[in-house]
């Protein structure tokens, strides 16, 4: 760095320019520019000791986090507490406080882990709100469905959970089967669409011997707004004791097969319109 600031024979003058044009709210590149020096350690030196202009200076999202992290560092949090009530990164943390000394904690273990508990319940609410947003956000840019939207969706939807001709096994119908009470409904808007009435609808349920069958029942007559009573015969499946079933609890409502009768003309459109999707897909790329 000498040698190249012995090029300059008059370096203190310079330097004088420098810090003058410095605190006119020059950056670094405006100086070297105007003074025409662009060796980028003489440009150092020109203005070292003079702080830049706020202006250059970039923004840094964490800044606040930053301060806050060494805030309860000084308090004498540790790197695990710190990071459950900040929601960064442990490195993060450590990356902002390791300069500070250690202080011993001013809680016992027991206290510790209650605020890490405590600390680690807000970041997983905190979470959760964004996950809830960002659904709520992505169901409100969907609005309302043209009949076209809701005619292609309800192909698809078909295609993909319901009843298929093979080839092995020739069984024109349509049979819808589902333990989504949205998929149900979506359907049920579907047919509606395409008029098919109630009447030609055959409805019943599908459910594990040991969950309440009743209940399940009147929840999906409820939905589709039937009787109870005109449901078909519901489908119980044998509990097998060795094994551990994760579908129990209040919550468990089984499945619904709706089945539409006299649905082979149905059937038929619906896979043409179905191979109408393929094609249409494959010619946008």
């Amino acid at each position: 760095m000498e040698h190249a600031c012995g090029k300059y024979t008059d370096f203190e003058g310079l330097r004088e320019r420098a810090l003058a044009l410095r605190r006119e709210g020059l950056s670094i590149r405006q100086i070297r520019d105007e003074l025409q020096v662009h060796n980028k350690d003489v440009l150092q030196r020109l203005v070292k000791g003079e702080p830049p202009p706020e202006w250059t200076k970039r923004p840094r999202a964490k800044d606040d986090l930053r301060e806050r992290a060494r805030e309860l560092r000084k308090q004498g949090w540790t790197y695990n507490r710190i990071q459950a009530e900040l929601g960064c990164s442990k490195s993060s943390v450590s990356l902002w406080v390791r300069d500070l000394p250690h202080q011993e904690p001013k809680c016992t273990p027991a206290e510790q882990r209650e605020r890490m508990d405590a600390g680690l319940a807000r970041l997983q609410a905190s979470r959760q709100q964004e996950r809830e947003a960002t659904k709520q956000a992505a169901a409100t840019a969907v609005g309302e469905l043209s009949d076209r939207e809701l005619f292609l969706t309800g192909v698809a939807l078909y295609w993909a959970e319901g009843t298929k001709d093979k080839p092995h096994t020739r069984r024109e119908c349509v049979e819808f089967v589902n333990s989504d009470p949205g998929m149900i409904s979506v359907f049920l808007a579907w047919l509606d669409l395409l008029e098919v009435s109630r009447e030609r609808l055959h409805c019943r349920v599908m459910i594990h011997e040991s969950a309440d069958v009743a209940a399940a029942e009147h929840h999906w007559a409820g939905l589709i707004g039937i009787d109870p009573s005109t449901l078909g015969r519901t489908i119980l499946k044998k509990h097998n004791p060795s094994t551990v079933r994760k579908n129990t609890g209040d919550s468990y409502r089984g499945c619904l097969g709706i089945r539409v009768r006299q649905g082979a003309d149905l059937y038929r459109r619906i896979e043409g319109a179905w191979y109408g999707i393929v094609v249409g897909a494959n010619s946008t790329t």
